[in-house]
Formats: C-alpha cells, sequence, structure tokens
C-alpha cells in the first residue's frame, strides 16, 4: 500500500473541511425555519432527507419544500448545535460520510400553541463533490429525544 501524496493529503483536508461547513450551513438554514433559499444549494439535485416522524423526501426541491412547511407549521424555532462532526472521506476525495450529534432548542406548535422542546438525536449523511461543491446525497436525521421543556423560553428576536 502507497503513502498518500502530500496534495492528496491537503486534498482530504479541504474536504473534510468543506463537509463540515455545509453541516455548519444546514444549521444556519434550520434556524431560519428551513430556509429554502439557504438549505436547497446544500443538497444534489437527487437527494434523499429522511427524519422517523418527519418523513423521507427524494429531490432537492422535494426536500426544500418539505423542510420549510415543517418550519412554517411544527418547529416554528430552533436553535441548532450540530456537535462532534466526524467525516470520512473516501478514497476518491470525492465522496464522503459524516456523522454528527443534534442538541437542539425549539419551539414546537401544535394546534396552534407554542411550547419549548428540547431534540437530540444523531444525524448520518452521504456527501459527494462535484465541480469543488460538496453537496448532501442522502441526510438521515434519527431522533433520540423529543421532550417538553416544562418552561417556555422567549427567543431574543434578530
Amino acid at each position: 500500500m502507497t503513502s498518500p501524496t502530500l496534495s492528496q493529503r491537503l486534498h482530504r483536508l479541504e474536504a473534510i473541511e468543506a463537509v463540515r461547513r455545509l453541516v455548519g450551513e444546514y444549521a444556519r438554514g434550520a434556524d431560519r425555519r428551513n430556509d429554502p433559499c439557504i438549505m436547497g444549494p446544500l443538497f444534489h439535485e437527487d437527494a434523499i432527507w429522511e427524519a422517523e416522524g418527519f418523513g423521507r423526501c427524494v429531490g432537492r426541491k422535494a426536500i426544500t419544500s418539505h423542510l420549510a412547511r415543517i418550519g412554517a407549521e411544527q418547529i416554528v424555532w430552533s436553535l441548532h448545535y450540530m456537535v462532534s462532526p466526524v467525516v470520512e472521506v473516501n478514497p476518491d476525495l470525492r465522496s464522503a460520510r459524516c456523522h454528527w450529534y443534534l442538541w437542539e432548542l425549539a419551539h414546537i406548535q401544535q394546534d396552534g400553541v407554542r411550547s419549548a422542546h428540547w431534540i437530540g438525536g444523531w444525524y448520518n449523511s452521504e456527501l459527494s463533490e462535484v465541480n469543488g461543491i460538496w453537496r448532501f446525497l442522502h441526510v438521515q436525521l434519527d431522533l433520540r429525544l423529543v421532550h417538553s421543556n416544562g418552561e417556555d423560553w422567549m427567543p431574543a428576536m434578530a
């Protein structure tokens, strides 16, 4: 087995950083009620997004529409912490997997009433780079905690 060249090692580190930035942009879009203008460019045209209890979508347009609906109707305020991303770049340096934890403060709306919730779980994703741009191919959210906070907090409005 040959050792990676300096160029390959650098390309791998650049890929890891690009994927971490993508995860950060996902959080930024999610915290803006799943803004389609932010979320859309993060996904390949034929991407898949899924989360038990929230559904499964195939295709960028379906994903952004579905996520925007969640932001308008269900999770109407959120603050996402994307924690400890682990990026595994494949030997081709153009595809990768990323796993990270979710810790989220949220207002969930049900029957017109908002209540504060803690949400936790983890994401598993597959990504690829085309023409220098990394995007999600598949995002799967595995929710492990959706729990009412008991006390309602009032987020500062931006």
